[in-house]
């Protein structure tokens, strides 16, 4: 996502957001443990299965759970200190929650086109005012036909007061004009429901019973429990499974109807469903046979009560709200108005209304991101940066150099960064490479072209081991007896760097005695001065901020500008979210490099991977050992890295060094293991996801990953990436949780390829867009309410339409899409952002 420099816009997950919303609260409120009604620690309830959906780490998800389980009792002035330090522990992982501190106010919430934010009036009587005129103007529009009363806050509702506001607000609904892009999360169609015995496997549906037996049973050696669930139609019965849910079995009860949602699953042979939604039955709902809305809920409000409350404010609101998409544009695309849609994404009348309602909501969403994404490629298109161009002959030579030969993909990537280079204008470039094929070789190339004209580059990256790891790399590529540079114009600039020898760096840079620096965020500090940075390199792109990827490039002046990633992401997913910078794709691995042979292994087969593990380890090679987790959770039944390596190191393999890596360790630590890891000190290592970012450790040729179906596709492959990055045969290990997990869509998909753009194709489809997303991307994720990055034919469309626009008017300045740009410019802020 972007930042205005007037606005400070900062985007992260929604999770990340609510907590930071929260912990503003507790502080204003003098840290008396009151921004929940019952205290911070009821917010896990459901905040922590939020954070899982927008797949934070388990190391900050356990994190914020053991601190906020003990803030009650704590003394004010501990719980300051208790939250900050919580806070801080949160930004060293998401850059982006570090850019305002938790007390902090929040930044100002991305707002949906038609529902401009604008000063909360006084409270006013309790019913909603009668409808505005159409020539109330919304502060600082242009010719707005909004509302005014949509900024109005909730307590203007009738049976609204402070305290259900304060409530509404932690679901983000602060305005009516919230409450109208405030989507339920699913429906329960009344009229087409499925008696149970017509179910089949693998369906994802709704079924309605009665609740015949409730019964809880330890698991793990009584280190877990499960909650089971008998529900009867009359038809037939189906079992519910609730995994470390203990309280459920206290809140259903035999006799009662409930609604019951999810996927079928089979267990045994007899069909269960794992962790559904439950909803009690509303008879009253029941009756009008028709879809229901089913909204999220938080503590202190019940479905039954936001339901009516929606029903009333959309009702009213919703036909009045102004429509910004041109009509020429509607019809095109075949739309429905946006009243109209909005009334039925809530309260849909069919099921064919509710997916034209969904459609044209999406299809906005979808449009103005196209928009910004196209603005953005023209302005960045219209910058004049300098040429550097080089001979044939230089390239030649160069190439010739490497101590090995260019696939042709990489051959590809160094000729249209060649030409773009030498275009005169400014380089935009997104450098997507599966693991292990090559991209630093380009960046090195690249690199080349630019200090061989006497300028310089500097290549960013997100962990110091990383940096340094490309350092040895570039004075190998471009250093020595034929390289174009001495090894002392090649620098390293990390954290750990001597004060002196920062110094020492500092003065080169400004000086230009030295031509590149590779460096993690030191590299952007104020005291680093460029004479002449003309290339700059962001490697590992989703792990920094705009912000950061912004203060590198205003180092110089219009740099030419290479991201570059390892996840591969999909066509629909890099069309939406880099349309504005030019993909250059690297499918294709280097000569010699072996596929990981990857095998699934039941949980009791554990023992043959540890001897597989011993047996490389007798080659001289090594291993890595994954978790998802680093300690166990009673919620969240998986292995642990840091319970399982005392058993490992004294128990499974007590004459072997063994390795400990978590994300609660400080980056020097991590670094400290990671080193001694690559230098061969260690056997194994023992780690959780930390290890995930392209570390380069030839010997390592086995992967043993714990809890695999714990993973997303993208994150299995980019771990699998780890080995395999020598000659020699390497192989992955996969054991799921469970052993009716062995049969796991992602986990079979990982055996079948070695392929990461179609394991990425696949995790799309089934998982979401999640897994691809960092600090810009998820920022976008978080905005989409009804769009899917999924829905490619979605994409084609509004990118077609936004395209066509563009074209006719490109700054919407044409008296027809006046209300176009208004709603364009509240979706994206008002300053000129840094989509990159």
């Amino acid at each position: 996502m972007h930042k205005t420099h007037h606005d400070k816009i900062i985007f992260m997950q929604p999770s990340l957001e609510k907590l930071r919303k929260y912990f503003r609260l507790e502080r204003e409120n003098g840290y008396n443990n009151t921004a929940i009604i019952g205290g911070l620690s009821k917010m896990l309830d459901y905040w922590e299965g939020e954070a899982r959906t927008d797949t934070l780490s388990e190391e900050v998800i356990q994190a914020v759970i053991q601190r906020l389980r003990s803030y009650d009792g704590l003394a004010p002035q501990s719980r300051a200190d208790a939250l900050k330090g919580l806070w801080k522990r949160i930004a060293d992982t998401y850059p982006e929650a570090g850019q305002k501190a938790a007390g902090a106010p929040p930044p100002r919430p991305r707002t949906t086109p038609e529902a401009a934010p604008a000063p909360q009036p006084q409270r006013q009587e309790q019913e909603v005012p009668p409808p505005p005129g159409r020539a109330d103007l919304a502060p600082g529009a242009k010719t707005s036909a909004t509302p005014a009363a949509l900024h109005a806050p909730l307590t203007v509702l009738q049976g609204v007061g402070p305290v259900h506001a304060r409530t509404l607000a932690g679901l983000g609904m602060n305005t009516l004009g919230d409450m109208l892009y405030y989507f339920p999360h699913r429906y329960e169609d009344y009229a087409q429901l499925k008696p149970i015995k017509s179910i089949w496997y693998g369906e994802q549906l709704t079924v309605i019973g009665t609740i015949e037996s409730v019964h809880t049973r330890p698991i793990r050696g009584g280190k877990a429990q499960i909650v089971e669930v008998v529900l009867s139609d009359g038809t037939g019965a189906l079992r519910l499974n609730f995994f470390n849910q203990a309280w459920m079995a206290n809140r259903l009860k035999a006799g009662e109807q409930y609604s019951v949602s999810g996927k079928v699953q089979q267990y045994l042979g007899r069909l269960v469903m794992n962790n559904p939604d439950l909803e009690p039955v509303d008879v009253e709902s029941l009756n009008t046979n028709r879809i229901v809305p089913i909204y999220s809920l938080t503590e202190g409000i019940n479905q039954k009560w936001l339901r009516r409350l929606m029903l009333h404010a959309i009702k009213y609101w919703a036909p009045l709200v102004a429509d910004a998409l041109p009509e020429s544009v509607r019809q095109s695309a075949g739309l429905v108005p946006l009243g109209e849609a909005l009334l039925n994404a809530h309260f849909p009348d069919s099921q064919e209304k509710l997916k034209a309602a969904r459609a044209r909501l999406a299809f906005d969403e979808i449009f103005y991101l196209q928009m910004g994404v196209l603005r953005q490629k023209r302005d960045w298109k219209s910058m004049e940066a300098r040429r550097f161009e080089v001979s044939d002959e230089w390239l030649k030579d160069r190439i010739a150099a490497l101590p090995f030969q260019l696939t042709s993909a990489q051959e590809r990537a160094v000729s249209e960064i060649r030409t773009d280079l030498g275009s005169g204008q400014a380089m935009n470039r997104l450098l997507q490479g599966d693991v292990g094929s090559g991209k630093t070789v380009v960046a090195a190339l690249a690199s080349a072209m630019i200090v061989q004209s006497g300028a310089q580059a500097a290549i960013m990256s997100p962990t110091s081991i990383l940096a340094e790891q490309h350092y040895r790399n570039f004075l190998r590529l471009l250093a020595g007896e034929d390289g174009i540079l001495q090894e002392g114009q090649i620098r390293l600039l990390i954290g750990d760097t001597p004060e002196a020898e920062k110094e020492e760096i500092r003065a080169g840079l400004a000086a230009n005695s030295i031509k590149i620096v590779i460096g993690t965020h030191a590299l952007i500090e104020d005291p680093v001065v460029f004479q002449d940075l003309q290339f700059a390199v962001i490697d590992e792109q989703h792990r920094f901020g705009v912000d950061q990827r912004a203060a590198l490039r205003s180092k110089g002046t219009s740099p030419h500008l290479l991201v570059m990633t390892a996840t591969p992401i999909p066509r629909s997913l890099a069309l939406t979210l880099y349309g504005d910078l030019d993909l250059l794709v690297m499918d294709e691995m280097p000569t010699g490099r072996q596929p990981v042979e990857t095998h699934v292994l039941r949980p009791q087969e554990r023992e043959r991977a540890y001897t597989m593990v011993r047996g490389q380890i007798a080659e001289g090679k090594q291993a890595f050992i994954i978790y998802p987790l680093i300690e166990e959770s009673e919620k969240i039944e998986a292995r642990a890295a840091v319970d399982d390596y005392e058993t490992l190191s004294k128990e499974v393999f007590p004459k072997l060094r063994l390795g400990l890596l978590h994300g609660r360790m400080k980056p020097d630590e991590k670094d400290d293991v990671m080193l001694k890891f690559r230098d061969r000190k260690y056997d194994i290592l023992v780690s959780t996801t930390v290890v995930e970012v392209g570390v380069d450790v030839p010997n390592a040729t086995m992967m043993l990953i714990e809890g695999a179906d714990r993973f997303g596709l993208a994150q299995l492959h980019q771990l699998r990436g780890r080995v395999g990055r020598g000659s020699d045969q390497s192989y992955c290990l996969l054991i799921p949780t469970h052993e009716d997990a062995t049969e796991n869509e992602r986990l079979q998909a990982m055996v079948e390829s070695n392929d990461g753009f179609l394991l990425a194709e696949r995790d799309l489809q089934q998982r979401g867009p999640g897994e691809f997303l960092g600090t810009r991307q998820s920022g976008y994720a978080s905005g989409l309410r009804m769009a899917s990055l999924t829905d490619l034919a979605l994409i084609e469309k509004a990118r077609a339409q936004a395209q066509s626009l563009f074209e006719r008017d490109a700054n919407l300045s044409q008296p027809e899409h006046s209300l176009l740009a208004e709603a364009f410019g509240r979706f994206w802020g008002t300053g000129a952002g840094d989509v990159s």
